[in-house]
């Protein structure tokens, strides 16, 4: 992907913010407590928020959060569903903090959007020393056959290489970390955690139709796309009637500040 297209991905969200929070899992709490684990501190930045699905974990874990996030709409639900939280305009090139302010920064299906080239240096520089950075990414257990299934007639836009487990170790086992001067940090460590979402089929379209990729796809492509993935889930015993659970995973990667 270009940066140009990259950057069309990135800015989509906005226009679903309400789908976003209404249908967009949260994170497992053993993943987020995993995440936290080695932070000198309860301090957490939460990075790119988006409308705060990530926020709510660490809040009912108890850390003292600030949210940043430089979508508006998005922005905007964090702070319409969690009016207590400091909740700030921003971007993971440009913190709006002071140096050594936060004792972790966490980014929730955030990290692959960053430019890591100036995020980097920006992240360390809000970083306590010792302190933690950690990408989470909800994952598909694709391991389950018919989400297998699902993520064949979905296409890459809908369930792409990163939103399953072995797509998603091998895409942040190539995150590049700034390893040198103010930015370094030390060896990257990646864990998977069990997490599941009650859905029906169509929520869980709905829930797929807030992906980046088929939101800017144009307007028939986005039809028949989401079409397609209606008729699998009420072709599918597991999925066909009524409540099930969505097999997931939460998986993080977690560095240290050095």
């Amino acid at each position: 992907m270009d940066r140009d297209e990259l950057a069309l991905h990135a800015s989509s969200f906005g226009t679903a913010a309400v789908a976003y929070a209404a249908h967009r899992p949260d994170y497992a709490q053993a993943a987020v407590r995993w995440a936290l684990a080695t932070a000198p501190g309860p301090r957490v930045l939460d990075l790119g928020a988006g409308t705060g699905k990530l926020t709510v974990t660490l809040v009912a874990l108890g850390a003292e959060v600030i949210a940043v996030e430089p979508d508006v709409a998005m922005l905007t639900e964090l702070r319409r569903s969690l009016p207590p939280v400091r909740a700030l305009p921003g971007r993971a090139e440009a913190i709006p903090l002071p140096d050594a302010s936060v004792d972790a920064v966490l980014a929730g299906n955030a990290m692959h959007w960053f430019d890591m080239a100036v995020a980097g240096p920006e992240i360390a520089r809000v970083l306590a020393p010792g302190g933690v950075l950690a990408g989470l990414w909800n994952l598909m257990d694709d391991q389950v056959e018919w989400v297998a299934g699902l993520a064949r007639v979905s296409g890459s836009a809908a369930v792409g290489p990163r939103d399953t487990p072995v797509g998603w170790r091998a895409e942040t086992a190539d995150l590049h970390l700034p390893k040198s001067g103010a930015a370094r940090f030390g060896s990257p460590e990646q864990a998977d955690f069990p997490h599941g979402q009650r859905r029906t089929a169509d929520s869980l379209v709905a829930t797929l139709a807030t992906r980046a990729g088929v939101l800017v796809m144009p307007e028939q492509e986005q039809r028949a796309t989401l079409g397609r993935i209606r008729a699998f889930l009420a072709s599918t015993p597991e999925t066909a009637r009524g409540e099930f659970t969505l097999p997931m995973l939460t998986g993080v990667l977690r560095v240290r500040r050095l």
